[in-house]
């Protein structure tokens, strides 16, 4: 998150993290770079940068830049455009699915559940994106009540992608959404064996069984814990 960045910068740069934060959330220094204030996170890739420890903050973001456009090649940018997608709205929904999974194998898979949610103008109903409205990475479990929260980032309210990443992507995860494979599935729920792997579906009833079975693993897993 833009935060996160700004506490790194303050202990690795001469501008303290207040600076940082600042230039990333000022819309006329982002426009300088065909970004917002929502955007920027995007251009921010997880790579090690060679950067001297007195360089302000404009330029700091200008390697991130450098290193972005690097990123997207033309094949990159074709494969984008075949989805519908932009560069910065494919960094966007590579940030849900980088909260969603670590499995590599379900990454692309559940690119496919979003990206065919998007297309038939379903909303995109992703945990992650309630967490980051909620300003809290660490909730365990989505409550109905939660789902109201006020913001644009809530993807139960709001169709469509939220209005920038929700963290920084990794690589892979990129490449999962810019190869992930035509499917059927529409919904998808962690599996209630917890081994961090996902459960797909075409049908809402199908996925209501699944889900059932989730929260049932994990209200029996939370009562163990309670003992």
């Amino acid at each position: 998150t833009p935060e996160d960045l700004a506490k790194k910068t303050e202990a690795l740069f001469e501008c303290d993290s207040l600076q940082m934060y600042r230039f990333i959330k000022n819309e006329d220094s982002m426009k300088t770079f065909g970004l917002d204030t929502n955007t920027a996170m995007a251009a921010v890739m997880p790579y090690t940068y060679s950067i001297r420890w007195n360089t302000t903050p404009r330029k700091i973001f200008q390697n991130f830049m450098i290193a972005f456009k690097n990123f997207w090649t033309d094949e990159r940018k074709q494969k984008a455009d075949s989805i519908h997608l932009t560069p910065v709205q494919v960094s966007t929904l590579a940030s849900i699915i980088e909260e969603e999974t670590n499995k590599k194998n379900d990454k692309p898979v559940i690119a496919s559940v979003y990206l065919n949610r998007i297309s038939i103008g379903m909303p995109l109903q992703a945990d992650p994106t309630i967490k980051y409205a909620m300003k809290d990475f660490k909730l365990k479990r989505i409550y109905h009540a939660y789902l109201d929260v006020v913001s644009p980032y809530n993807t139960y309210t709001n169709k469509g992608l939220p209005p920038g990443p929700i963290c920084t992507p990794s690589v892979e995860t990129i490449e999962a959404v810019l190869n992930a494979p035509k499917t059927g599935f529409l919904y998808f729920v962690a599996s209630s064996n917890f081994d961090g792997s996902s459960v797909f579906s075409s049908t809402l009833a199908e996925h209501l069984k699944n889900a059932k079975l989730y929260q049932q693993a994990l209200d029996k897993l939370d009562s163990s814990n309670k003992k």
